[in-house]
């Protein structure tokens, strides 16, 4: 029973980690030869299960800035994101976060937000067919 309580807890300490507000750092980021995004701030909150992300970028080309954000128990969720409906689930595998969205018209991306060495967040899109981008963020 104390093991089960202390091994929950560790758990719990390494969701917590990534907690808070996120800055990008582009030179540290690989876009996979798509378009660079000059700026960007994720911010997390894991609350007993219940998970709130935000994302906000500025991509170079055109000056763009997308933004997205959800709350998820871990069960599937529907939204919608610039007139466009999408499902999403997070769910923690060891100590990444993993948020699957399937769009309506059938895309789907994974992204995996895993806190790294020297207070560095790494948000990783995976889409079938393409190469990987992987983010590095730091604390803010």
């Amino acid at each position: 029973m104390v093991l089960s309580v202390l091994v929950t807890s560790a758990f719990a300490h390494r969701h917590d980690s990534l907690n808070g507000t996120w800055t990008l750092m582009p030179d540290r980021s690989d876009f996979a030869g798509g378009s660079p995004i000059t700026a960007g701030r994720i911010t997390i909150y894991d609350r007993q299960g219940n998970i709130y992300i935000s994302r906000n970028f500025t991509y170079a080309a055109g000056n763009e800035t997308i933004s997205y954000s959800f709350s998820t128990d871990g069960g599937e969720g529907s939204s919608i994101h610039e007139g466009k409906s999408f499902k999403s689930k997070a769910r923690w595998e060891g100590d990444v976060l993993r948020v699957t969205t399937t769009q309506s018209a059938g895309g789907t991306t994974i992204a995996r937000y895993s806190a790294g060495p020297e207070g560095v967040l790494t948000l990783t899109f995976e889409r079938p067919g393409q190469r990987p981008i992987a983010l590095a963020f730091a604390r803010q």
